[in-house]
């Protein structure tokens, strides 16, 4: 892989590329039934893909690291990312269809999601290895579970000393210690915390957090939707709980992955944990108030006037 040799990444981000392919409709079918919806809408979306085009229009310098299909769908979740800014020396194509998820949604805005990872389940170890360079230009690598684990767990071993990885276990599944052990921070929502903790779990999103940390990570961050986010730093010990602006949900789709992009950025700046949520939750904050997931990303600008 030829990656330029005086560039730096301010993030790196190793995951999913996917279509979304939505329509909407009046209920949803029964087995044998067939029902009428709305006129198909395609939106490029998978948590990498999300992630990257957010911290790429927030004007960090980033790459992605992620397999489409060589196809209609690969070929504009490539457009999608390059019109965000994003280098996509890292995607690689071929091996399967891109990536797809098949979504109904009804008028309640309630939804129904079949995800065929395509693509996405051929990102292997042995890409992350081809990809070395990418890794040693990135100050922060943020990743999530809609690849291999053991592809995750070949990029938690290619972090170097000075570089930070941001994890965030969704679609939620057991991680190895070694993984744990590199996480700064592990990235959270309350489902993906009780899952992590199963029974361990605690009433408060505060005792999600302490007990989190136990399980190894550097540090943790427990994102709560309209309340902001709770930050536990390994290191001393102390939660902070980061409020969030208030504002007029119309759609939470991708938030999060703004969030945690925003997050790894600012990270990578040399912020400290709680500085950088605060950024973050304004980040997804402004992400709520608009339709879509990648679309609703906010520019820098719309930030600074919050």
């Amino acid at each position: 892989m030829h990656v330029n040799d005086h560039r730096q990444y301010d993030l790196l981000v190793v995951g999913s590329a996917n279509a979304d392919l939505v329509i909407g409709v009046e209920r949803r079918p029964a087995p044998g039934e067939t029902v009428l919806g709305s006129d198909l809408a395609v939106h490029p979306g998978g948590k990498g893909g999300n992630q990257a085009v957010a911290a790429a229009r927030l004007g960090a310098v980033t790459a992605l690291l992620a397999r489409v299909g060589d196809d209609a769908h690969g070929r504009l979740l490539l457009e999608s990312q390059r019109a965000a800014g994003v280098d996509t020396e890292g995607v690689l194509v071929g091996g399967a269809p891109t990536g797809v998820a098949l979504i109904t949604v009804d008028p309640s805005g309630d939804n129904s999601i079949v995800v065929s990872p395509g693509a996405n389940a051929r990102l292997t170890p042995e890409d992350v290895r081809a990809a070395g360079p990418l890794f040693e230009a990135a100050r922060v690598v943020s990743v999530q579970l809609e690849i291999p684990l053991e592809t995750v767990a070949e990029v938690a071993g290619a972090i170097s000393p000075d570089t930070r990885l941001v994890l965030n276990p969704s679609p939620p599944a057991p991680l190895p210690d070694h993984v744990l052990a590199v996480c700064d921070p592990l990235v959270v929502n309350e489902h993906e915390a009780r899952y992590m903790l199963g029974e361990a779990a605690g009433a408060t999103p505060q005792e999600w957090a302490r007990a989190l940390l136990k399980l190894g990570p550097r540090s943790v961050v427990v994102t709560l939707g309209a309340a902001g986010a709770l930050v536990a730093d390994g290191r001393t010990g102390d939660v902070v709980l980061v409020p969030s602006p208030k504002v007029e949900a119309v759609d939470t789709t991708g938030a999060g992955d703004a969030f945690t992009a925003a997050l790894a950025w600012r990270l990578g700046l040399g912020e400290q944990l709680a500085e950088a949520a605060a950024f973050a939750v304004r980040v997804g904050a402004v992400a709520v108030t608009r339709q879509g997931a990648q679309e609703s990303y906010p520019s820098a600008e719309e930030i600074s006037v919050l």
